[in-house]
């Protein structure tokens, strides 16, 4: 009896709670509509002129986008072409990889798709045995690393899966978040509620780290496979 109470007490909550928000956004649009009610035709013609601009400059700003090689999740063959591109873009997430390390492919996918949905960043990938100065100059150990660079400068690392829940399955929305938490996306979700949280369960993949040698360099290795 005590439970129906409970559940029936919980409803109503969210019941009013719901009501009081379509409420609220019921007096916003009033609000608006009577704003627009009340401007001349002088006033209505500059606000669409107004937005058309934000349109028109939106728009320009995502054609220099993807003229810079934004939209897609390239490979760059060198370090050389890392600094033109970060050169040229104010936001780059920078993926430093190893073909064997299997964790850096399961990164690979999640940010072919990030890739597409965050237009302002730049998603690139290197091969950490073409870059063995860049690596050494970024003190890059473990593979795989994101390295997060803005306006040119190298601000924050994604080192392993640390930062993604430990866990080999973790979601595009987590490392979403991971990548909003440095101000390298434009991220339009709770910065305080990581979405790892929310899951029922945490995988337990994460293992102890082996050393692996690149051209005379050691890496960590933060895969089970390797």
């Amino acid at each position: 009896m005590e439970a129906h109470t409970s559940v029936d007490m919980f409803s109503k909550v969210l019941e009013n709670q719901l009501l009081q928000t379509t409420k609220l956004v019921e007096e916003r649009l009033d609000a608006e509509i009577q704003k627009m009610d009340q401007m001349d035709e002088d006033e209505l013609e500059l606000l669409k002129e107004k937005r058309l601009k934000a349109l028109k400059k939106t728009q320009q700003q995502k054609q220099e986008w993807l003229s810079k090689g934004h939209g897609e999740y390239r490979e760059i063959p060198s370090e050389r072409d890392f600094f033109q591109e970060v050169k040229e873009s104010k936001n780059v997430v920078c993926h430093f990889y190893r073909d064997s390390t299997f964790r850096c492919k399961i990164l690979d996918k999640h940010l072919a798709i990030l890739s597409k949905k965050h237009l302002e960043t730049k998603f690139l990938k290197l091969n950490v045995e073409k870059a063995p100065f860049l690596c050494e100059r970024l003190k890059i150990k473990v593979i795989p690393t994101l390295a997060l660079v803005k306006d040119g400068k190298t601000q924050d690392y994604v080192t392993g899966f640390t930062d993604l829940g430990n866990t080999d399955d973790f979601t595009t929305e987590t490392l979403e978040w991971r990548l909003g938490c440095s101000d390298i996306i434009n991220y339009s979700g709770n910065l305080m509620e990581p979405p790892f949280q929310s899951q029922k369960k945490i995988g337990t993949n994460f293992t102890k780290l082996e050393k692996k040698t690149i051209r005379g360099k050691k890496y960590d290795s933060d895969s089970d496979d390797d």
